[in-house]
């Protein structure tokens, strides 16, 4: 049986490590690792499963690699020069844009996506949004785009932690962004954006929604709250293309006395788990999905200093999040009967891991 593969980039070493991973015993092993200079950070799989995507953020670059099936291994491809860094990147549902967020300019962008793989070196979608633009998606339908923008403007490394945990200020933070989930009609066709009715949605409190994941099969979306330390689920209407906040759970017990933000957030296959990370308090929060999509926090499993990026394999049997501050990956065995993880081998994977992404090329 083909292993996955996982793809960690390191920003701190300027590389993206490939791993193998056996299926069956989730066992991790380094095959390459390929150069990416200008400290590369997000990435994205494109739907054919033949091109990978990374944002270079000191360079303010994309680089496209091409991906071998039946290696894992990059290839270099080309790159593209943006006016910003990205912090988020995703195709379109049909692989025919490259969509981007812009935290620091406070942009969206979209590029063509050619049949190589390569982008076109002219957006067809430069818009301004906000400050803290975090991250961006279309819709299971394709049809409509959500970017949801963060509450305050902070440097959450782990230097900045370190600082907020002793009381001082928070390095280079402070401002206001809009704490609101910007709505979008996407134009397929064109990769064109135009605002939604209404434009914007809010979760009511500066709680700061940053990443986000649908739902399988309900139409529901699960936003991690960065400063409100929380997951909101959304209701999604599949006509208009607008989201309706319904649920709001903390990812923190409420014996917590440490300062803390959350990052990244995902649903399992079946819909029934979903994970979000929590920086500072340095857990994975788990939590059941009812039938109904409404979630109940059942967990929350140590893991390792600032786990910003993190990801499930395509089964949902395993969990891998990465120590930004320990340059480890820890790897559970998700349990869904017991509705937690339990932890199965720890690898030194390098400086700033920022992305995790776990493939299935087969």
């Amino acid at each position: 049986m083909a292993p996955y593969y996982v793809y960690v980039t390191l920003s701190g070493e300027d590389k993206i490590a490939v791993y193998a991973m056996d299926r069956r015993s989730g066992r991790l092993d380094l095959l390459d690792a390929a150069a990416v200079p200008g400290r590369p950070a997000p990435l994205a799989l494109h739907p054919n499963r033949r091109f990978l995507y990374v944002g270079r953020r000191d360079d303010r670059e994309v680089s496209t690699f091409e991906v071998d099936g039946a290696s894992g291994r990059l290839s270099h491809v080309g790159a593209v020069p943006l006016e910003s860094d990205p912090c988020y990147l995703a195709t379109d549902r049909r692989g025919r844009y490259l969509l981007s967020a812009y935290y620091a300019d406070g942009k969206v962008g979209a590029h063509r996506i050619g049949d190589d793989g390569a982008l076109d070196a002219e957006p067809v979608e430069w818009r301004a949004t906000g400050p803290g633009a975090h991250s961006i998606q279309a819709d299971p339908s394709n049809q409509f785009v959500f970017v949801p923008h963060i509450a305050t403007l902070s440097n959450v490394s782990s230097v900045g932690l370190a600082q907020a945990a002793s009381g001082r200020t928070l390095e280079g933070g402070g401002a206001d962004g809009p704490n609101a989930i910007f709505q979008f009609r996407f134009e397929q066709d064109t990769g064109r954006l135009t605002p939604g009715s209404p434009a914007q949605v809010s979760p009511g409190r500066k709680s700061g929604p940053r990443h986000f994941c649908f739902h399988p099969t309900l139409d529901v979306l699960y936003f991690s709250d960065e400063q409100g330390n929380s997951v909101t689920a959304y209701s999604l209407d599949r006509d208009g293309g607008t989201l309706e906040p319904v649920q709001t759970v903390s990812t923190l017990p409420e014996d917590a006395a440490v300062f803390n933000t959350c990052a990244q957030i995902q649903i399992s296959p079946t819909g029934r788990m979903l994970y979000a990370p929590n920086r500072g308090h340095d857990t994975i929060a788990c939590f059941a999905v009812d039938a109904a999509g409404r979630i109940e926090r059942v967990a929350n499993v140590p893991t390792e200093p600032i786990p910003r990026a993190f990801s499930l394999d395509p089964s949902g049997s395993f969990l891998l999040a990465a120590g930004l501050e320990s340059g480890k990956l820890a790897e559970y065995r998700a349990d869904e009967a017991a509705g937690s993880l339990h932890p199965v081998e720890t690898y030194a994977v390098g400086s700033e891991p920022m992305w995790v992404l776990i493939a299935d090329l087969q």
